[in-house]
Order: C-alpha cells, then structure tokens, then sequence
C-alpha cells in the first residue's frame, strides 16, 4: 500500500474538487462482448460468472486508479484489489462475499466457491472479510439494463461498484451490460475506458 502526497498529485485539484460534493459519484454502462467468455466457461465446464468475474478482476488490477481509496482523509494505492460480489442462496436472500483475487483463474475459481459454500451455511449478510480493498459488484442475471443506480453511502465512497445485467444474444454476439460507479475524485472517464478496454481483452481470450 503506498501513499499517494495529495500537495504533489497532478489530481490534486481534481481530488480537492470531487471531494467537497455530496455524490463525487458517477456511474457509466458499458456493453461487453462476452462470447468467447461463454464458450470457454461451457468447453472447460467453469462457471461463466466466475469466468468474466476474474476478467473483471484482472481488469481492475491492471489500472492505477481503480486501486486508489481513501482512508482517513488521505489517499492510498492499494497492493491488490479482491473482490466483493453478492452470492444468492436457495432461499433468494443474499450475503456480501469476500473473494481473494488470484491471477490464476483456477484458484480464483476455488476462493469464490469457498465463499459460495459459507455463504450459503449462513445467514450472515456480511463476510469475514471486510475492507476497502475491494470492488462491491452483484450479477443481475434475469434482465438486460442500461442504466443502474447503486445504493449511495459515504462509507466505501472511494470503493468502485460494479453490476453484470443478463447477457443477450444479439447477431450471433452475447451482449452484457456493465454499469460502473467510481469515485469522481479518484476516477475519470478516461480511466474507466482503460478499465473497459482491458476487460474486452481478457474476455476474448
């Protein structure tokens, strides 16, 4: 974890700016071409949600700024970002997850099953794990979006959020939605477009 000097950031301003308003919010949806990520979860018998999950993860990991939080008023660049997905049980109630990122996708694969397990011999909304050092997304599979409003908190305001709407085949193409919600202060449009590129690239591999 390094400190990020605020007096000498070329966001300083931009941080000072964002800061001060009551939602330094924003929120983008994206279409993925998730197809190839498809084919794959169905040829090696893995599960497509923790297929493009690790896709996003290794996304996340690969651009500075979505690894920025804030903590106590100052500014930190976090080592490694895990994520945070809401895992459904039998009963259609929900629990926070806490997965360890692994650039493997195999022991990936291993962590979220781990948390499916516990979550689902529990009723705890919240994991073991909590922290910052993570992104808080959730799977919408029954429906298609454009649009998506996260629940709006002070508490993990530098936390990216991320929701994955129902995939759609659309001209021989799966089409998925992903709504992004970052922090203005720590997060630009063009970061997000940094995010957005490398997540095609590792679906498409």
């Amino acid at each position: 974890m390094k400190l990020i000097d605020i007096n000498t950031w070329n966001r300083k301003q931009h941080f000072e700016h964002f800061s001060r308003l009551e939602d330094p919010t924003f929120a983008v949806t994206i279409p993925f071409d998730v197809t190839k990520a498809y084919n794959f979860s169905k040829e090696k018998d893995v599960s497509f949600f923790g297929k493009y999950l690790h896709d996003c993860m290794r996304a996340i990991n690969s651009v500075n700024n979505f690894k920025y939080r804030i903590i106590d008023n100052k500014v930190f660049e976090l080592d490694v970002i895990h994520a945070s997905p809401t895992i459904m049980r039998e009963d259609k109630t929900f629990g926070f997850s806490f997965i360890d990122y692994d650039e493997d996708l195999g022991g990936f694969l291993n962590n979220l099953e781990a948390e499916k397990l516990r979550i689902n011999n529990s009723t705890d909304l919240f994991p073991e794990k909590e922290g910052v050092n993570c992104i808080f997304c959730s799977a919408l599979p029954w429906f298609q979006f454009t649009g998506h409003k996260e629940p709006f908190s002070n508490h993990g305001i530098s936390v990216p959020k991320l929701s994955f709407s129902k995939a759609i085949w659309q001209n021989d193409r799966l089409i998925m939605h992903v709504s992004i919600n970052v922090n203005h202060a720590l997060v630009d449009g063009y970061h997000v477009s940094l995010f957005a590129e490398k997540f095609q690239e590792f679906l498409n591999e």
